[in-house]
Formats: C-alpha cells, structure tokens, sequence
C-alpha cells in the first residue's frame, strides 16, 4: 500500500524522518520497499505568469513567451505547447533545475535563433498522470510568483510503499498505518471522528433482503438524492493519485477516498438505473449466491458467466454487482447521476476468496475483503462517505436501511491471559549495553496499552511474576487470538533487535541426511551421463485415471495432481522438437501422487528420457543421424547402477501402452520392483511428431535409495585381486529366442562359480544357417583363481559343466 506522509500527518504525529520511519516500520514487520521523495521531481519549478505570447519568427509551432515570475524582469521563453496563451498562471522551471522525470538540466538555450531562460512545464515533466496535452494552467487565481509550485500540485511529499502481512488486515488503511506509527514512536492520534448524518426524509421506496446473512453479516444502503456530479477538489485527487488510484468523479472518488483511508469498501450505485434493471419504482437489494449461468458485465467491461461461488448484489433479484469484488456497468455512476444508493456492507472473506478466484478477477475490495474487513467500524466509514458526499456533492439522505445480524458488540472483542515469565521465556533476555537483563511489567504495559489493549492486572504465577488479562481492540481482533500472539507483538514493538543473540556453545560440523547425500550422488551420475536435469510443475490438466483433481484450482489447465512424470518429460521433448532445440536427453525427481481405495497416495519418482543423436562432430559421419539404440539407452541406466554398486534385473514387460510392447521392461531388485524402462509406442511418437529412437524409464525413489541405504551397497568392501592370469573360453550355441540373456547368464554363474570370474555376449546373428525361432549366441568366459595359475585339467571340467548346465536347463544346440 502507498502511504502518503501529507496524509499520515493528519493522522499521527510524525517526528521521524521520512527514511527513519521506512526503517522503523519495517524492523516491526512492516516492509517499505520503496521510498518515492516527490520533493525532487519539481524543486526548483516556481510560479509564473504568462504576459505575452507571441509566435516564434523562425517555426510555426513554437510561441516566444514573456514569464514573470516575481524576479523583477521578466523572462523570455521559448514554448511549443499549443494551449500556451497571455494571463495565465504556469509552472516555471528556472534555469540549473533539474527535472528527475525526464532527466533534463534547464539550462539557457536559443530556440531556432531565439534566447530561452526557462521551460513552461506539463504534469507529465513533473511525474504526475495527466490526459492534458500541454502545459500545466493552474486554476487558481492572484498566485504569488515565484513561489514553490509543489504544495499546489501535491508534491510537497513523500511516499512510502508499504507491504503488510497477510495476518495485519487493519494495515491496508491509513488509519490502521497511522495506530501502528503511533504504537512505535509514541506519536499522537488524531483520527477523524465523522458526526452522525441527518436523514431528511427517512421514507423511500427501498428495503433489504439478504438471503444468506452468514455470507453477509450486515448491510447498510443509503439513498441519496439531489448528486451533482463534477470533478473532486483538488485535495483529493491529489490524496487518491499519491495512493495510486486514478480520481474518476466526487463520489467515485469519495468511495475510493474512504476505502483508503478506513479499509472499508464502499459502492454507489447509480439509483435510477437501478430502478431501470429491475423494472420497478421499489428496489429490493439482495445478497444471494448466483445460480449456474447467470451472467454480469462488470465494471472492467467484461461480461463474466457466474457460479454457485459467486456472490452477488442483487437488484430485484436481478444482478448487479459481485459481492466485495466490482460493481457492474449497468449500474455504475456516470455524469448524469442524480440520485444514489450507497452500499456499506460487511462480507464473509472465505465466500469473497472464493468468488474472486471464481471469476478470475481480484480488486481493491477483495484484497481487503479476503483479509477480514473491520467489523466494528463499518458505521464509522459509512458515515464518513456520507458525510463527504453531502459536502463535496451537495447529497441529501433521504432513507438507510440496514441489515445487521452481527454478534453483540460486547463480543467484538476478547481477553487473553498473558504472563510476564512467558513473555519473558519465549524471548529471552534483552540487551542492556555491557549487561543484559528481563523485559519488565511496565515495558509489557506500556507496548500493549500502545497498541490499544486494556491491560487489567490478574495476580502473580507460581514463579511470582505478574499477569494480566488483556482485551484486544476490535480492530485487532482477527490477528490477536492467543498468548503468543501478544508475546509476538511485544518483540515487534520493543524491537527484535534489542534482544540478545544466543549462539550454541559448541558448533559442530553440519552433515547431509543419508537420503540426501545418496540423491545428490544419484543426480551426479545422470548428469555424468549427458542427462540435463529438468523440472515440471506438479499441477496437469485433468484427465487421467486415479488422477487427485483440486476443488479450488488456479487455472483448469492446472487442476490436477501428476500421477507420474514420463508424461511431462515426453511434452518437454516435443516442445524442444519444436522449438528447433532437438532431441531431449534430460532427467527429473519429483512427487507424484494417485488415489487408491484407502486415501490419496504421494511418492517421489525419478524418471528420464533419451533420444536422437547423442554423439558429437558429424561430420565424421557424412552428417548422417544415428539415433540413440535401445542397447546405447539402456547401457545409460546400466552405468548408473553401476557406480551405484545395484544389481538390477530387467524383465519383459507390456502394462505401459505409451511404451512399444516388444521394447520394453520392468527392473527390479532383490524381488522388488524397481520401475521401468522402454521405447515409446509408435503410436505415441507419430501423435507427438517424435523421431524412432526416444526411450524413458521411470523409478520408484523410495526403492531405489532403501536398496542403496543397505550396508553391503553403502559400504563399500575391499575385494582381494589374482596376481595370475586368468584363461578364457568361448562358447556358441543356438537358443529359443524367447530365453533372455540374463537367464543364460544366470545358469553360467551357477554352474561354474567356482572359478568363473566373468561373463559376457559378445555375438548375437539371426538369419541364414540359423534354425527359426532361434538365434545364435557367443559369449566369452573368463576362469581365474587367486592363488595360482589355472591349468588345462582344471578349467576343461568347470566349462564342459557349464555346457552340460546350459543343454539341461535350456536344451541348447551347443556349436563349440
């Protein structure tokens, strides 16, 4: 929020300077993230009168002004704004000013042969908003030349961007920001205290129906007659334009005016046009929810279609406005009004949350809205309006109608027990220069009594310190709930700052959990392999089975929960396609999550993708594409497990229809599945427009890091080495092409695991020669033993046993 420090003044006394009070507020947890000094946008810019205009000899669009500016001789400038004229009172920019806005140094210059001592400014030269296009005219009339233009066009001040937390509902108001100042520098209050408003009449043709009263507490529409609508004086503009809002018309702007000021919002509604939407000489304003269809331009001029969660003003039962949100365009104030209906009204804030998001639209109202609006002061602001709409617009009240099922005032408020030893626990000892010591009762007191709580004494504890029972003002009433409630703004105010810094007394060097340490080292080993590490958002579109749907999702093409990450990585990959970045080779760890019978499931997967052409320097091809071969892909999940020190076993596997049925499988380790890992369908890469070769695998992290958590991986064991060579042995074989590899392997360690070191296929060939179905297999088998070297009577046996195991188990054609 823009605070104006010419308005704050009014409210408080201020005797910090503009950059120690920004400090002060945000030490209390009220950030200023800017400090915006309007002194320097027009120091140097005086009052001037404009004697003669007369046109430039040398250009057609210039004029040669004689200026006074109470100097004794006048000035000659030179000026190209086509509203200049004789006797009129302008800004002057005098010679050595410098113009922040438009960064100019006014220095004497010749103006197509003729001498210019100055510059007759604009507002926009100034930093102020303005639709003239031309010169600034003050309408004020006998100006003291010479004098400083900043007070007559409000820059005379400074202003302060101010953020509140989402807890501090009464600090997006001024006087809400006014107590807290008052609260930290002990200034004085001077809150307007707006009298009652005389009702001439109190007999109209307007009555009240609220249709549900907890959505709407209370609502007050005020009917006023004889407006006459005209621009706002120029205090107020100048107030509503410091604040960032654009002045309309008096009563827009009172409304506006108000909202600001007391952080209630207001309405007007145009009272004939009312009448007008609902056919009829008697309005009955209403408050409902609005049925499935129903549609209401706003004032933005869109037409929106409503929900059951948008709350509506009504008209007769016809809509008007959203509830806390926009007015509508129907019934907007314009030019011609004469006649209005002033709404002041109370709403739930979950009910306006909802119907903001709803609708997609959020507004000055809202915001505070959502926040939880002041119910104890909803009278007081509406008076206030009233009050200025009777003086700025010449408005006579002619009815109020209120309707107000708000608790007993008595409950606006509530006691909280507070103790000194608590405070005193929670926040630790204060720092006193060269000693330290305890928040005192009276320190307690008097932060408190600042605040506007009324501390009432209630005893002592077991431990003899004092404790009070303190009432928390209406206006705090949201945000002051419990003892640490208290407890927290007693640091605020006394300062977080004066409190001693505690360090452990002995520090210890930090370590990495196990769980992390492994991720780290996981992420590591994928990145080694060309792999780049991507990250999606958790939120997809709908759609897919046992997916979690949101109830309050920020947009629909964000309103479910990922149920897994493949299909993320496979629009990563086309979106790259297409963007003419190439193939995708990438990486992700995230959570994914499912429904199932017993409740809604969450776990944290790692899933990849890999394909095209991953090599380097073409064209020691001839420029030609190799893709990326299911072996090649595979081989880059091998390696990982492999430094991950994880035997991992790949099974056939066709539950995936993304997948190709033929090249896919399933890995699992010790029993466990681990994930799986495949080529996408076909089917799947022509939809998406992907090349052949594109491979993904998806892992269940959980699995993954309890395999590596295990002692035998953790911790790695030293293995002895064989000084003495080792003999190798190759054997062929035709075999069902329906028996994996990895089983054959299986078979070959078992039966010679006494002296057999290693295994590996060197030789696969189907075709000519080769019985069908069946292919011919080589591999290469390596016998070794640590304490001597192997002879030819001793590996003869071990080999023709793995021969014999291989005919047994799989009736293989032995060919060597």
């Amino acid at each position: 929020m823009r605070i104006s420090l010419n308005w704050l003044r009014e409210l408080v006394e201020i005797k910090l300077s503009p950059e120690e009070l920004a400090e002060t507020l945000t030490m209390a947890g009220f950030e200023v993230e800017d400090i915006e000094d309007r002194r320097t946008w027009a120091n140097g810019v005086v009052v001037g009168k404009v004697l003669e205009r007369q046109p430039h000899p040398n250009a057609d669009k210039l004029s040669v002004c004689q200026v006074d500016i109470g100097a004794g001789e006048t000035l000659n400038i030179v000026c190209g704004a086509a509203n200049v004229k004789a006797d009129i009172y302008v800004p002057i920019a005098t010679t050595g000013t410098y113009l922040p806005n438009i960064d100019l140094k006014i220095k004497p210059a010749k103006l197509r042969g003729v001498p210019s001592q100055g510059m007759i400014c604009s507002l926009k030269e100034l930093g102020l908003p303005t639709d003239v296009d031309g010169i600034h005219i003050f309408t004020q009339e006998n100006l003291p030349l010479g004098s400083d233009v900043r007070p007559l066009l409000g820059l005379d001040d400074v202003i302060l961007d101010l953020t509140a937390t989402a807890n501090r509902a009464d600090a997006l108001s001024m006087v809400g920001v006014a107590r807290e100042v008052a609260a930290l520098t002990g200034g004085k209050l001077s809150i307007p205290e707006p009298g009652e408003v005389s009702i001439s009449k109190n007999t109209g043709n307007l009555t009240l129906k609220i249709a549900d009263t907890q959505a709407c507490p209370a609502y007050i529409g005020t009917v006023i007659e004889q407006v006459k609508i005209a621009p706002s004086p120029e205090w107020l503009q100048q107030r509503l334009r410091a604040a960032g809002v654009r002045p309309i018309s008096n009563v827009v702007d009172i409304t506006n005016y108000v909202l600001l000021e007391w952080g209630q919002p207001l309405h007007a509604f145009d009272r004939d046009r009312l009448k007008s939407v609902a056919s009829s000489e008697s309005l009955t304003i209403g408050v409902r929810f609005a049925n499935n269809g129903e549609s209401l331009k706003t004032l933005d001029g869109q037409t929106r279609t409503l929900s059951t969660q948008n709350l509506l003003i009504t008209t007769n039962d016809r809509p008007v406005a959203l509830a806390g949100v926009m007015g509508g365009e129907e019934t907007e104030v314009h030019e011609g009004t004469e006649s209005l209906v002033l709404e002041a009204a109370l709403f739930d804030s979950v009910a306006i949350r909802h119907s903001s998001r709803s609708a997609g639209l959020r507004s000055e109202a809202s915001g505070r809205y959502e926040r939880g609006v002041n119910r104890a002061e909803l009278e007081i602001a509406n008076r206030r309006a009233l009050s200025l709409i009777s003086e700025l617009a010449s408005g006579i009240i002619v009815q109020q109608e209120i309707a107000d099922t708000r608790p007993d005032p008595s409950t606006w408020s509530r006691s909280i027990a507070l103790r000194l030893d608590r405070v005193n626990q929670i926040l630790g000892p204060i720092d006193l220069g060269e000693d330290t010591g305890e928040l005192q009762g009276q320190d307690v007191e008097r932060i408190l009594t600042a605040l506007g709580c009324q501390l009432t004494p209630s005893g002592e504890d077991s431990n003899h310190q004092p404790t009070w029972s303190v009432a928390v003002p209406p206006y705090r009433y949201r945000d002051l709930e419990r003892e640490i409630d208290l407890i927290e703004e007693i640091a605020r105010l006394y300062g977080y700052n004066r409190f001693c810094d505690t360090l452990p007394e002995k520090s210890e060097g930090g370590y990495l959990p196990l769980d992390e340490e492994l991720i780290r080292k996981l992420r590591a080993f994928l990145r080694a392999e060309g792999l780049t590490e991507l990250i999606h958002y958790s939120l997809v579109k709908p759609g897919e089975d046992r997916e979690i749907v949101l109830s309050n999702p920020l947009f629909a093409e964000y309103s479910a929960l990922r149920n897994d990450l493949l299909s993320g990585l496979i629009d990563a990959f086309q979106y790259n396609l297409e963007q003419g970045n190439g193939s995708l080779n990438g990486f992700e760890i995230g959570q994914i999550f499912w429904r199932e019978e017993d409740g809604l499931q969450e776990t944290e997967a790692l899933a990849g993708i890999m394909g095209g052409d991953r090599t380097v320097g073409k064209w020691s091809k001839g420029g030609r594409e190799e893709p990326v071969t299911w072996f090649e892909a595979k081989g880059t999940l091998e390696s990982v497990f492999r430094q991950l020190a994880l035997q991992v076993e790949f099974q056939p596997d066709c539950r995936d229809n993304r997948l190709h049925p033929g090249r896919t499988a399933s890995l699992w380790i010790r029993g466990n599945r681990l994930g799986i890992f495949g080529q996408l369908h076909p089917q799947l890469r022509r939809e998406k427009g992907l090349p052949d070769s594109v491979y993904v695998f998806q892992l269940d992290l959980d699995v993954l890091l309890e395999s590596l958590g295990e002692d035998e991986v953790l911790v790695p064991a030293f293995q002895p080495y064989s000084t003495y060579p080792a003999s190798d042995r190759d054997i062929a074989f035709f075999a069902p092409v329906k028996i994996s590899v990895s089983e054959i392997e299986k078979v070959i360690t078992k039966a010679g695991k006494d002296l057999l070191e290693s295994v590996e296929l060197f030789d696969e060939y189907r075709g000519e020669n080769v019985p069908e179905g069946q292919r011919s297999l080589a591999f290469r088998l390596i016998y070794r033993a640590s304490d001597r070297t192997l002879t030819e009577a001793e590996v003869e046996p071990v080999h023709n046993k793995v021969r014999e195991a291989l005919v047994e188990k799989f009736g293989v054609n032995l060919r060597s």
